[in-house]
């Protein structure tokens, strides 16, 4: 099992930044490559982003793709999402996601069998 805690949401205006965090037990953090996702009001949950195990493959979604982060520090079993530049649009809840160990899920929800319970970030305009 894995357990995640999210932290790091809040209300910040449009063109501002945010850091947000993913903090994981229960695994050898190493073994797992992660996620982040995020669902607006009223629409379906998507991809952000994903990290692999060692930090040096990344994928983002075309919407926040040059504006948004994502790394890891296997030190600290954490994976962060530093969000910049950010728009009305990027206002939703965000979920941090893990991998089973050793799988590749890319950008699949169904290939993450783990999530934490979400952080809420909210871009006034």
């Amino acid at each position: 099992q894995v357990q995640l805690v999210e932290s790091g949401g809040g209300l910040v205006q449009a063109g501002g930044s945010l850091r947000l965090s993913c903090a994981a037990s229960g695994r050898t953090f190493s073994m797992l490559y992660m996620g982040w996702f995020r669902q607006a009001p009223g629409k379906e949950r998507e991809v952000v982003s994903r990290i692999s195990r060692n930090g040096g493959s990344t994928l983002y979604a075309d919407s926040v793709k040059g504006r948004f982060t994502i790394s890891r520090d296997n030190a600290k079993n954490t994976v962060y999402l530093q969000m910049n530049s950010l728009k009305p649009e990027d206002t939703a809840v965000y979920y941090c996601a893990a991998s089973a160990p050793y799988r590749d899920p890319g950008s699949q929800q169904s290939g993450y069998p783990y999530w934490g319970q979400g952080t809420q970030v909210t871009v006034s305009s």
